[in-house]
């Protein structure tokens, strides 16, 4: 049976920090006449979506009464600038190149909405390679419930205990483990969150994609599992 390797998108595969940034950004300066924040203030908080960033950019929450305005903007936005400044993590697309050579199916697995998820990865071609794209909205539930996964598992013909999951918050090792997948990755590299990374529950954490491929080798040259 066919190893199979699912990833997270954004934080993982592919840095959307800084257009999501710009979004928040719009919403603070054309509602409330403020200043931009740096990127590097946000990204720990760009996995969370508009509601996480609009929270540490401006305090607000959905009880909040202003919230719902300053969330369409953010989304009006974001939809009009997703792909300005998105871009490959280094190593990415070294990796992804390492495994179509060797025909080893990988897909995505995103809480991304469709309407952001299908521009996005069309922007970088990867909608022409994975072998399954799972948004936020294709199953009832979002990660860290285990549908998405066990979906994305299903649809590319893999049983989940093949298949590797890789992502850059606690919620992905969380659904990964739900899903009863072989292996659940930590990628260092990613936006992670508030929570430290080796409290996860992760079987590894990387620090660059190399090391997963040094991983995949690993594992086909011996032509066992991971011994779990």
């Amino acid at each position: 049976m066919t190893l199979a390797l699912l990833f997270d998108l954004d934080g993982t595969l592919i840095d959307t920090a800084d257009d999501l940034a710009a979004s928040l950004n719009h919403v603070r300066q054309h509602l409330y006449d403020l200043p931009p924040l740096p990127t590097i203030q946000l990204r720990s908080r760009a996995s969370r979506g508009a509601a996480g960033l609009l929270y540490a950019g401006l305090g607000l929450t959905p009880e909040d009464a202003a919230f719902e305005k300053a969330r369409e903007l953010f989304l009006t936005h974001y939809a009009r600038h997703l792909t300005d400044h998105v871009r490959f993590f280094p190593g990415i697309e070294a990796l992804l190149e390492h495994l179509d050579r060797q025909s080893l199916p990988w897909g995505i697995v995103t809480n991304k909405h469709q309407r952001f998820t299908k521009p996005v990865v069309a922007h970088l071609g990867l909608d022409r390679r994975a072998a399954c794209i799972v948004s936020g909205a294709t199953t009832t539930h979002s990660k860290p419930h285990p549908l998405p996964l066990l979906h994305a598992a299903q649809s590319i013909g893999t049983a989940p205990q093949q298949c590797w999951y890789i992502g850059d918050d606690h919620r992905d090792i969380d659904a990964a483990r739900a899903a009863d997948f072989q292996y659940a990755v930590a990628v260092r590299w990613g936006y992670l969150g508030d929570k430290p990374i080796e409290s996860w529950g992760a079987d590894t954490i990387i620090d660059a994609p190399e090391q997963l491929w040094g991983l995949v080798v690993g594992i086909q040259e011996s032509g066992s599992g991971l011994g779990k």
